[in-house]
């Protein structure tokens, strides 16, 4: 009875939040359409976007970039008639918005999102608004997820171990254990609390939210897109339009070898 109730209640919490965000917007294409919502608490993002769909900009564009089990990606002005085989994808460096990074903001299948060019150029994660990607992404297991958090953060507290007790300091421990056994085991303490304050204060760790862990293992998503990409929207319906575009045949360059043109249009 209680879980049916916690169920309940967060259907109801999640109807109201998405009634609560104000924009919305269509994007159709030769493949279906797609509706998504803005967020309100990514305001550069939405009113940067909204402006560029008001003028135009990106009908007649294309997905022209496309991975299966990862994304898809269009908007960018140059692929509007862009004949088949060109390199395509350059974006706008004059249409760039700071980033907004949220970490309630979720990586999920579904999840509309601002690219943006490589950290050693761009160190601030500015966005490109010019064009944009959806995540399509896969389900992951819990155990996935664990290895994937393992893989980063287990590299990081090594590095603090090597530093908090080098060679040098195992050895001096290794005969204060043979002479001095409470002195030993005040160390050890010591070691171990300098090695977990180190840990927390520590930054790149990777530790994925119980609402991180619920979408990915559910609808999916790509949990390596996490805190790098401004996400400023969701897919409200369509959902099966992007798994029709990321299917689509392609060439070395991920652009699709049948054309999916778009236009884009505020519906609310």
């Amino acid at each position: 009875m209680f879980q049916k109730i916690v169920l309940i209640f967060l259907i109801v919490f999640s109807v109201l939040l998405l009634n609560a965000q104000t924009r919305q917007v269509l994007v159709s294409t030769n493949l279906g359409d797609m509706a998504f919502m803005l967020y309100d608490d990514t305001p550069l993002h939405r009113d940067a976007f909204l402006e560029l769909v008001e003028n135009g900009h990106f009908n007649g564009t294309l997905f022209y970039r496309v991975i299966n089990g990862f994304m898809i990606q269009g908007g960018s002005k140059d692929s509007r008639n862009a004949p088949p085989g060109k390199f395509i994808g350059y974006g706008d460096p004059t249409k760039t918005v700071n980033d907004e990074i949220l970490k309630h903001h979720i990586c999920k299948k579904g999840a509309l999102c601002a690219p943006r060019q490589p950290d050693e150029i761009n160190i601030f994660k500015q966005s490109d608004i010019s064009q944009f990607f959806i995540v399509q992404g896969r389900v992951y297991t819990q155990g996935l997820l664990d290895t994937m958090e393992l893989a980063v953060n287990k590299p990081i507290r090594k590095e603090i171990i090597n530093k908090v007790y080098p060679t040098e300091k195992r050895e001096k421990f290794r005969k204060l254990k043979e002479e001095n056994v409470d002195e030993a085991k005040k160390m050890a303490e010591e070691i171990k609390d300098e090695i977990e304050m180190l840990y927390a204060l520590a930054d790149g760790k990777l530790t994925f939210t119980k609402s991180q862990r619920e979408a990915f293992t559910t609808i999916g998503g790509a949990p390596e897109l996490e805190n790098e990409y401004t996400v400023f929207g969701e897919i409200i319906s369509g959902m099966e339009v992007i798994d029709k575009i990321a299917g689509l045949k392609t060439d070395s360059n991920d652009r699709p070898l049948t054309d999916v043109k778009m236009t884009v249009k505020i519906i609310k």
